[in-house]
């Protein structure tokens, strides 16, 4: 009887490993973003659970034979993974993109759906993005174009790199992350995880358990109190931790879907209210926009005469046109300067950041560029 016992009592620990293994694995599972797909043909596709439940749309998969309903109202459209006939309400139609599967994601041919079912596609070139529109919903989601990411393909990369501005060089330190890989997040993450305290970028990162960091808004380093304001808006999980109405600054933004944009500071509240915005911050000033030099600091609110002339540390973030985001720290350069920097590094829309003694930027730590002091927040990226 003692035997019996002990052998039920191991049956149960085996199985319970067994369910916490399962669920580690699945734990541990890079989930692919939500984006329009478009291969290297110009065809695009769009993963079937962004349509389910969008605009009154319902959606069925059939693992078994790969089938695929897709209806509204009383149009009903019908796919298998791999064929080239679809159904409309019954009727054969011929397609050229195919419906497939992969990393598991079911892709459906956005043209056919998008037809069929009448809604709206709106592309956005600032942002890479496809609007769709049905009656009054709406969703945005980043292209895709290329090759699909894999869970395995290298997210983050750092380099030392050496740009010719004029007759100058500028040796700068960049991190560059691909923010449509499965495997990243990224957040906005106050010092002390409180607004006003400050802490070093690296212990910042730790414990935010980030492969790279950067220091991200001004805030008051120079006050004699223990409270050091940030200046200009701070959102983090979808909250806003720090409000700056009236600033008219740049601002950084992030969806679910790591989508990211700079927009003008007044237009913040209409664009957090639509609720699409998970992270933010506001620096500035802008320093290019759609790949080229933009500089318009008195439209920012930037009063300082010499913010165009004055040489110094600086911190930055640029967005590529595929969807990768630059961190990019620098010494000794100006504003005009750090803008032709990061055409250079290959971005498209770029903005500064806090700079001299706080400019700061960790990867996989340790410091590329260690800060002079403490800072109030970061950008950090989680893999």
């Amino acid at each position: 009887m003692k035997k019996m016992l002990i052998l039920l009592f191991l049956t149960v620990i085996l199985a319970l490993s067994g369910l916490i293994s399962d669920h580690s694995t699945i734990a541990a599972a890079a989930i692919p973003k939500n984006t329009v797909y478009m291969d290297k043909s110009n065809h695009s596709y769009i993963p079937l659970r962004v349509l389910t439940g969008f605009g009154g749309i319902q959606t069925q998969w059939n693992a078994a034979t790969k089938g695929i309903n897709i209806s509204l109202a009383d149009i009903t459209v019908t796919l298998t993974v791999g064929q080239a006939t679809a159904y409309v309400n019954g009727k054969p139609v011929t397609i050229s993109e195919r419906a497939f599967s992969e990393n598991g994601t079911t892709y459906v041919p956005l043209s056919l759906i998008s037809q069929s079912l009448g809604i709206e596609l709106t592309w956005n070139t600032d942002t890479s993005s496809i609007t769709l529109t049905q009656g009054e919903v709406n969703t945005t989601l980043p292209v895709l174009s290329g090759s699909l990411l894999t869970a395995d393909s290298p997210a983050v990369v750092s380099a030392n790199r050496t740009f010719k501005i004029g007759s100058r060089s500028f040796n700068v330190q960049t991190v560059t992350i691909s923010l449509l890989h499965p495997k990243i997040s990224l957040d906005v993450v106050l010092a002390g995880n409180s607004v006003g305290k400050v802490e070093a970028l690296g212990s910042l990162a730790k414990r935010s358990s980030a492969i790279a960091a950067i220091n991200s808004t001004f805030f008051d380093a120079y006050t004699q109190g223990n409270y050091k304001a940030p200046y200009g808006y701070i959102v983090s999980g979808g909250k806003i931790l720090m409000k700056s109405s009236g600033d008219r600054r740049t601002i950084f933004t992030i969806d679910n879907n790591n989508l990211a944009e700079l927009i003008p500071g007044l237009d913040f509240s209409n664009r957090f209210a639509a609720g699409s915005i998970k992270g933010g911050l506001q620096a500035g000033p802008r320093l290019l926009v759609n790949g080229k030099v933009a500089l318009n600091v008195a439209a920012e609110g930037f009063k300082d005469a010499k913010i165009l002339t004055g040489g110094g540390a600086r911190s930055a973030l640029g967005l590529t046109r595929d969807h990768k985001l630059i961190l990019l720290t620098s010494g000794g350069a100006t504003i005009p300067q750090l803008a032709a920097i990061m055409k250079q590094a290959g971005a498209y829309q770029a903005m500064n950041l806090d700079g001299g003694a706080s400019s700061g930027l960790y990867y996989n730590g340790k410091y590329m560029t260690a800060p002079g002091r403490l800072i109030s927040n970061a950008i950090v990226i989680k893999e």
